[in-house]
């Protein structure tokens, strides 16, 4: 694996970490005010490609942001699934006592799904301008030290008596406890100098520095002083997780640490999870594409990477790949929690199970011991026959259907999981489709303008000529070819000459999908339109209700045809 800036050469004598938590993947947002609803749709799209985590930098003194913890709020509440948290907040701007609270009352109102990450302090100057103190390194850990404190006795509701921190920088004597949070909340420093360190492994869940920001050695040597501080305090080193803020570039060749093709970032940060203990990597990125591409075919391909290496044969918990978040909040911690698609039903990851086995037993191999074979089990969406439009873009009943499934196979669950995919990726578009209605219906309350709606609309898979097949290859195939060497990613292709009974129903597909970017663009036309009509609401919500139709239809057309398909013949 190649070495990776922050991390330490093999030479070096350092204790290589790998504390077993389960990986899983966020975002670094950038919370600008000149567009208010960017950061938000980049919120809502994290949740959509299936990444575990939001977070927004907090600088309260930035005039050209927004107030992180507003945005938080708000963007808890138009989410569903995924983590929240601040990248890290500002405690000399922000009364330890209050922001407690605030944490607390977020985690209740979303339903467990806010963490705490919580800084020095950095920038004097302008933290002293908006009427903080100014500090010094030492006083600033000493701070931090004693808010900690007062934060956690805050969220101690059950404790005796009131909150008793008497300290040099924060006091709150006598103050009531609660709320406590809808779960365990954690708390995530940002830490880069020994008593920083020292201190996240006393009193942190977790150390979250950023990779541009480290020098090479610096995890290893911050890992080693956290366990040492976390032991002598009577704690496991693993009860601390690792996080870290990267940044980089997608490029069809490498050039350099995190810049070249998808498979080159999963190698790096297989190699940061195994030798550095990082179990969180947050992309800093505002570009649709790169969460998309972050999510679909970095988290997965890192995760079956980690998961071999391991020898554990599966792929961990966390995201569900394109389509679905895997962020579940039943429990306080990221490590524990399944993969839940929309509506409760824990599905397998894309890699939940990895394609070899300990000691190179391959997937056919094992198919033909029979080793944790099963009946099929993947349900595709049944279509529930409801129509909205009265225009009809194809005859259904004219829809070819492929060879009927052989009853007396049986199926390993990493070909499950490839079909799986499939649905977890139309989840996706679904939700992208009940979110089009939700704008539309803003656009005709007056909450947002027709150009919002339509930089909403082009932020989705579905306009990015990548949808249903294509978008599953791109993520699935892509993961299986960082393994595999498969040259060749096209499904279609590779379903036609693998089964030619398939024949005439990938013939159908393709004409439908020609036939919804049709629809797509009507979307965008009454869009347009609707600005210089103003009865064009009418004509606006025919185009969304005809776009219903016609992918819901197409949907489920296809997860039935191609479900068994895709497990039976794999994706390349």
């Amino acid at each position: 694996m190649r070495t990776v800036i922050g991390t330490a050469p093999p030479d070096e004598g350092l204790t290589m970490s790998d504390y077993g938590h389960a990986l899983t993947f966020g975002s670094f947002l950038t919370p600008g005010n000149a567009d208010p609803a960017r950061p938000v749709g980049l919120a809502m799209l994290s949740e959509q490609v299936g990444l575990d985590l939001v977070t927004f930098q907090d600088h309260p003194y930035q005039s050209s942001f927004l107030d992180t913890w507003t945005l938080l709020s708000f963007v808890a509440a138009r989410t569903e699934r995924v983590r929240l948290a601040a990248n890290v907040t500002n405690l000399p701007l922000r009364p330890p006592a209050v922001l407690a609270r605030s944490v607390a009352s977020l985690d209740l109102l979303s339903g467990g799904r806010t963490e705490l990450g919580l800084g020095a302090g950095a920038f004097w100057d302008a933290i002293e301008a908006m009427g903080g103190r100014r500090l010094s390194p030492g006083q600033g850990v000493q701070a931090l030290e004693e808010a900690i404190e007062i934060i956690r006795q805050i969220w101690d509701a059950d404790a005796r008596g009131g909150v008793r921190v008497d300290g040099k920088f924060h006091r709150a004597v006598g103050a009531k406890r609660g709320p406590a949070g809808a779960h365990d909340l954690s708390i995530w420093l940002g830490a880069y100098k020994p008593r920083m360190l020292a201190l996240t492994g006393r009193r942190a869940d977790g150390w979250l520095p950023s990779l541009a920001y480290l020098s090479p050695g610096d995890l290893a040597k911050g890992n080693a002083i956290i366990d040492d501080a976390a032991t002598e305090a009577g704690r496991s080193p693993a009860d601390v997780r690792r996080l870290l803020n990267i940044n980089g570039r997608f490029a069809p060749v490498g050039r350099g640490p995190l810049d070249g093709p998808a498979e080159q970032w999963a190698e790096e940060l297989a190699d940061l999870a195994l030798t550095e203990g990082i179990s969180t990597f947050i992309l800093g990125s505002d570009d649709p594409d790169d969460l998309r591409r972050f999510a679909a075919e970095v988290a997965p391909a890192t995760r079956e990477l980690v998961a071999t290496e391991r020898g554990t044969g599966t792929a961990g918990t966390g995201t569900s790949g394109t389509g679905t978040s895997g962020t579940s909040t039943a429990d306080s911690r990221p490590d524990s929690a399944p993969a839940t698609a929309p509506g409760g039903t824990t599905r397998t990851a894309p890699g939940g199970t990895t394609n070899t086995a300990p000691g190179g037993v391959g997937r056919a191999a094992g198919r033909r011991a029979g080793v944790g074979a099963t009946p099929f089990a993947v349900v595709p969406t049944p279509d529930d026959g409801v129509r909205r439009s009265e225009v009809r873009v194809w005859d259904e009943s004219t829809r070819p259907s492929g060879p009927a499934p052989d009853p007396e196979r049986t199926y390993t669950a990493h070909e499950q999981a490839g079909a799986q995919h499939l649905i977890d990726v139309h989840d996706g578009l679904r939700a992208e489709l009940a979110q089009i209605h939700d704008l539309i219906e803003q656009v005709a309350a007056g909450l947002i303008d027709v150009g919002t709606a339509r930089s909403h609309i082009n932020t989705m898979t579905m306009r990015q000529n990548k949808w249903t097949l294509g978008t599953y290859c791109e993520s699935y195939c892509r993961v299986v070819t960082t393994h595999h060497t498969i040259e060749d990613r096209s499904l279609f292709p590779h379903l036609r000459r693998a089964d030619s009974r398939l024949a005439p129903v990938i013939d159908r597909l393709e004409a439908e999908h020609h036939a919804i970017h049709d629809v797509l663009e009507g979307v965008d036309r009454a869009l347009v339109a609707f600005v210089a009509t103003p009865d064009g609401m009418a004509e606006l919500r025919a185009a969304v209700d005809l776009l219903s139709d016609t992918l819901l239809s197409h949907l489920s057309y296809e997860e039935r045809e191609l479900v068994e398909p895709i497990a039976r013949l794999g994706a390349h």
